[in-house]
């Protein structure tokens, strides 16, 4: 048995409240919560299981081959939208199998389907959800195959890189460099993009697990593209203030304090949300595909990325909250040197007359 199943994942720029989309689905509309089917409950941890939506089948042309894919929709609380097309069949011949998954190497071809099922979600979740922020070009993707004999595919590496040539020594061993193993009888691949799970039975709990990871990635790529655009507006309207009188400079002060001070706390409540999305405690296996799944899509540089811009922005946060106290002491201090001379002003009159 041979599956591909293609991933992409969207940003809505809002967390969502999935009880009450669950409630506002159309009543032939079913939707599940369902979680991992061999994890122990007591080995993972989530603190908001994502909403699972099939969204039925579609059949997409790529060159001569016509393949049918079912749909599945996957909604997470922190404002991410899975999508996934999923295609299984039987195969008795590698050649079949390379050339099928070389077709949609790097999911060429599947643009347009995935913009459609978008606006379907979109149409779909009208009235109880806004989705219409969603930017269709920002998205991370990823493509899982799998395979239920290891001699249905005796070199992975094409079908990982998606392209049928002959490889260096250097690029075959950073590949394979990602296997990992729980009995004889099944692996796990990992690379960027691209992961071959080959597994005699197909809970799906390993492609959740690769799913989750590429989730925390594009929340992480999102978050550290709001830094990059608050600094930026924040460096402005601070240059802008500054060229403003005392008085005026201050108000204009206080304002950004207060937007900065919204921001760090949003950005920072929906980034350990994002850390905190998924805990795996007890299953060795399960943890070590997800932390590899974690290190291959460089999920850390991204997080510490985040980390540094945030910091910065509480760092200009706590300049310019000295700022508005000094100024707003120096303004007090003009106060009363101004009362001290009326009240000697008052004082001297009072003596002349």
């Amino acid at each position: 048995m041979f599956s591909m199943h293609f991933y992409r994942i969207y940003e809505t720029s809002r967390e969502i409240d999935l009880t009450r989309l669950e409630r506002g689905l159309p009543g032939e509309r079913s939707a599940s919560r369902s979680g991992f089917s061999r994890l122990a409950p007591k080995s993972i941890h989530i603190d908001n299981t994502p909403l699972s939506i099939p969204l039925g089948s579609l059949e997409v042309q790529n060159g001569s081959i016509i393949r049918s894919f079912q749909v599945q929709a996957r909604i997470f609380d922190i404002g991410a939208i899975s999508v996934c097309f999923s295609s299984e069949e039987s195969v008795s011949e590698t050649g079949n199998l390379k050339q099928t998954a070389l077709a949609f190497a790097g999911q060429h071809g599947l643009d347009e389907a995935f913009t459609g099922q978008l606006r379907r979600l979109q149409e779909l979740f009208q009235g109880s959800a806004d989705f219409s922020t969603v930017d269709p070009s920002f998205y991370e993707d990823y493509t899982i195959y799998r395979i239920d004999d290891p001699t249905l595919i005796t070199d992975p590496v094409p079908l990982l890189m998606g392209e049928d040539i002959d490889f260096s020594l250097q690029i075959r061993e950073q590949v394979l460099g990602n296997r990992l193993s729980y009995s004889e009888d099944d692996f796990v691949i990992l690379t960027w993009d691209t992961a071959l799970i080959c597994d005699p039975d197909d809970p799906g709990d390993l492609r959740d697990l690769i799913e989750f990871a590429n989730v925390q990635l594009l929340e992480l790529r999102y978050y550290d593209l709001l830094l990059n655009r608050q600094m930026e507006i924040m460096y402005d309207d601070i240059e802008k203030a500054g060229q403003r009188s005392t008085f005026t400079r201050l108000r204009r002060f206080r304002r950004i304090l207060s937007a900065l001070m919204g921001f760090i706390a949003d950005v920072t409540e929906v980034t350990e949300k994002v850390d905190n999305l998924i805990k795996i405690t007890e299953d060795i296996y399960y943890a070590r595909v997800y932390q590899t799944t974690l290190r291959v899509l460089r999920v850390d540089q991204w997080r510490e990325g985040v980390a540094r811009k945030l910091q910065a922005v509480q760092q200009n946060y706590s300049m310019l909250s000295n700022e508005v106290n000094v100024q707003h002491s120096n303004v007090l201090e003009w106060i009363i040197i101004l009362l001290i001379a009326l009240e000697f002003a008052f004082a001297l009159w009072d003596a002349l007359t």
